[in-house]
């Protein structure tokens, strides 16, 4: 496949992803005084009985402020009309511009503080607005530099010592399923993924060292937490190889993690409802949450 055809292709897949009309919560509660600081919960359809799972979801959109939990709403829903209870969580992400005009990406360090604030302040949450949902039965899962969130909340416990996010143990999830994450921030940063997001997040060259070991998951293994990884085989924007590094890294600290990896697609297609690769996904998450 050529570039300008693999790009074509990628093209159109995030158009079809992004074509579906946002859909509104149940409900919204905050976590916090700041706009960003919301989580919607979207209660299970599909008639599932007794206490469901619930899938806390995590956005993608490289950390960037145009890109908001409104994009991945429909994916919100479909996993809800599977069965499942569903918290669909914002965060503050990169305000302003670069130099060349894009939005930055991330913010360091209220883009993690959001994240760990939100996880903490879930099971109280969850009790009060999905009152069908089983707190104990908790699977996380994230999209592309939310699939990096994800795998990083999972593995708070294994930051550096004093470090603001840090738990004395182990979330107590089922499991994560991270879609094309941003799992290794070295290897993603040499292949310039999401147009050379990570080294920005991190606040580029004179921080990107030093603030790896506390938020490059690569670093935080292993978690002790059931993890699958899905990935695109055609994903130009995460590439495969960013996945692989990141199983290997776990493979090497003793932990086994799964990688599913999807023929013929790209990046997109794993949160969009009217793709088959979104049913793989929500077969995935069901596995670990059932």
């Amino acid at each position: 496949m050529t570039d300008d055809v693999a790009a074509a292709r990628a093209a159109a897949e995030e158009k079809s992803a992004l074509s579906h009309p946002p859909v509104p919560p149940d409900a919204t509660a905050t976590y916090g005084d700041d706009p960003d600081q919301l989580i919607d919960f979207y209660a299970p359809r599909g008639g599932a009985e007794g206490p469901v799972p619930v899938v806390v979801v995590l956005h993608g959109g490289a950390w960037r402020a145009p890109y908001d939990r409104g994009h991945i709403s429909p994916f919100a829903a479909f996993l809800a009309g599977r069965g499942f209870a569903v918290a669909s969580v914002e965060y503050r992400r990169g305000a302003g511009e670069t130099g060349g005009g894009a939005p930055v990406a991330g913010r360091w360090p209220e883009t993690f503080d959001d994240v760990a604030a939100a996880m903490d302040a879930l099971p109280a949450l969850i009790r009060e607005h999905l009152p069908q949902a089983d707190p104990r039965r908790v699977v996380l899962t994230g999209h592309s530099a939310g699939g990096q969130l994800a795998l990083w909340a999972s593995a708070r416990h294994l930051l550096p010592e004093g470090a603001a996010w840090r738990t004395e143990g182990p979330s107590p999830l089922r499991g994560v399923v991270a879609l094309a994450p941003l799992a290794d921030f070295a290897v993603a940063d040499k292949l310039g993924s999401c147009e050379g997001a990570v080294r920005e997040f991190l606040g580029g060259d004179d921080h990107f060292a030093e603030r790896r070991a506390y938020a490059d998951p690569a670093l935080l293994v292993p978690t002790g937490i059931a993890t699958t990884l899905v990935q695109g085989r055609t994903d130009i924007d995460v590439p495969q190889a960013v996945a692989e590094a990141y199983a290997e890294a776990a493979a090497k600290a003793g932990e086994v993690v799964g990688v599913t990896l999807l023929e013929d697609v790209g990046h997109f297609p794993l949160i969009d409802p009217g793709a088959d690769a979104c049913a793989v996904v929500a077969e995935e998450i069901a596995q670990l949450a059932w």
